[in-house]
């Protein structure tokens, strides 16, 4: 047999290892028909109506080692789908999760607050404020620790990305262009629900290496872009409170923005099975080098939700002053949203 036939013969054997594979893992569509109206209590609005497919694609497989392969594709608009994963969940190492799209890391904890809907900045009331988001906002790989190395009731995640300059490439995709990322950046994050019965302590910290000003590539920024959160929920009954901090260090040059702090808090309670109501409040200052332009967003949101079967009725009323760091009147904004959800 010539070099050329082996070669052919090896990759067709591969090509047949892998249909087996792939035919034997699942593949299954799960989601709902979500449609809203908001009515916005400002300016100059267009059509209130708005739908989402909110549809989710997982496939999932196991490997010989008997590590178990998962991915899931979230589809929440009309023209492409909003975040992905590759997770491989090992026998005694942990789940090893190739993340597109946020959700890990610290990105996870950017607002834990208890809801019956929807963060403050999630009912169609924009409030523009900054939040942290880390390395676990981008596209980044993430480690969760195994429980069996761990005291119980802890989680512990570990993220990391070579470049995390907010870019999402394709497989053999060009790099990405440049920017004012200097290298790895990574985010600690845990959890502790084994202190208190009922309370959940949640936190992190997260580096992003950055080009200083003084190096020439003339970026703005005086150091490394640095974030941290720190909050708890506590649940008793059917009511379930929380309150979180958080802190983005963006070193901005000059009189730039030098960092976001954050301060949440929100309660919920159960009536019963299928109604349940909730209060949050959000607040997010901007600091700056020279003290001018400091400005605080405060956005509280009063939500209800009611489930009938499949079909479930949300409504928000919303109110936001000074939106994303504006403190003129067109920063004060307040609406009302309410959305019918259908589960498929």
């Amino acid at each position: 047999m010539n070099k050329l036939t082996k070669i052919g013969a090896s990759a067709l054997c591969g090509s047949l290892a892998a249909i087996s594979a792939a035919n034997a893992g699942d593949l299954s569509v799960k989601g709902g028909a979500n449609m809203t109206y908001t009515k916005l209590g400002y300016g100059e609005t267009g059509n209130p109506l708005g739908m989402s497919s909110a549809m989710t694609f997982t496939g999932s497989g196991e490997l010989d080692n008997g590590s178990t392969v998962t991915i899931n594709i979230a589809h929440n608009d009309k023209s492409t789908y909003s975040a992905t994963d590759i997770a491989i969940a090992t026998p005694s190492m942990g789940t090893f999760t190739y993340d597109e799209g946020g959700g890990t890391g610290i990105d996870r904890y950017d607002d834990m607050m208890p809801t019956a809907w929807e963060e403050t900045d999630g009912t169609g009331v924009t409030a523009g404020f900054v939040t942290v988001s880390g390395v676990g906002g981008m596209t980044d790989i993430e480690w969760a620790m195994p429980a069996d190395m761990l005291p119980d009731g802890l989680s512990a995640y570990i993220s990391f990305s070579p470049k995390p300059d907010g870019s999402a490439n394709t497989d053999k995709g060009a790099n990405s262009a440049g920017s004012d990322v200097d290298g790895w950046g990574y985010d600690i994050a845990g959890s502790h629900t084994g202190l208190v019965d009922g309370m959940n302590i949640f936190g992190g910290y997260s580096v992003i290496p950055k080009f200083s000003a003084a190096s020439g590539v003339a970026q703005g920024v005086t150091g490394d872009e640095t974030s941290y959160v720190l909050g708890f929920t506590y649940a008793v009954g059917g009511a379930t409170l929380g309150y979180q901090e958080s802190m983005k260090n963006v070193n901005s040059a000059d009189s730039g923005t030098t960092a976001y702090s954050n301060a949440a808090y929100g309660v919920s309670f159960s009536v019963n099975d299928d109604l349940s109501l909730s209060y949050g409040m959000h607040k997010s200052e901007r600091g700056t080098n020279t003290g001018a332009g400091a400005i605080e967003v405060e956005a509280e949101s009063v939500q209800i939700a009611y489930s009938m079967g499949g079909a479930t009725l949300k409504i928000a009323e919303t109110q936001i002053d000074n939106s994303a760091y504006v403190s003129t009147t067109a920063g004060d904004k307040e609406g009302t949203t309410m959305m019918l959800s259908l589960a498929f």
